[in-house]
């Protein structure tokens, strides 16, 4: 699994018009998933982004967690985190894993999330998504699951 976690102030992601899911202060996550991930990888990186320590203390230092400062995660799925583009001009995705097995897995790291206490907003897996966010710093990590 591969993430992309941005700290932000609030955040929402649209579909067809409609809100589909909405935080205040916490983490915006793009989610991808390739063939091999499975659900210990989901657990594993919902374990590790619930004590990321990267929101700031009463001394100004990033040494607080998701957990410790009650934020929310609005959690997107994206495959196009798995596109490889070091040949040609087009994305060629193919390590990104087939929409059943995604979904899966996806829905796995957002329950072991909500099992912490956390809070998840999410988009709707394989739409055609609308995300918004005041990004907080900016603070921006890739986080894999290997």
């Amino acid at each position: 699994m591969r993430l992309v976690v941005q700290r932000s102030k609030e955040a929402k992601v649209t579909v067809e018009g409609e809100v589909t899911g909405s935080i205040a202060k916490g983490f915006v996550v793009l989610v991808g998933v390739t063939h091999e991930d499975k659900e210990e990888d989901a657990a594993f990186l919902a374990e590790k982004v619930a004590n990321l320590r990267v929101f700031e203390d009463e001394a100004g230092k990033m040494n607080l967690s998701l957990l410790d400062v009650g934020g929310e995660i609005l959690s997107v799925s994206q495959f196009t985190l798995y596109g490889d583009c070091r040949k040609g001009r087009r994305p060629n995705f193919m390590d990104a894993a087939k929409p059943e097995h995604a979904l899966s897995i996806y829905e796995a790291f957002n329950r072991f999330l909500n099992e912490k206490g956390i809070k998840v907003g999410t988009g709707v897996f394989g739409a055609m998504m609308d995300v918004q966010l005041t990004n907080d710093g900016p603070v921006t990590l890739i986080i894999d699951s290997k």
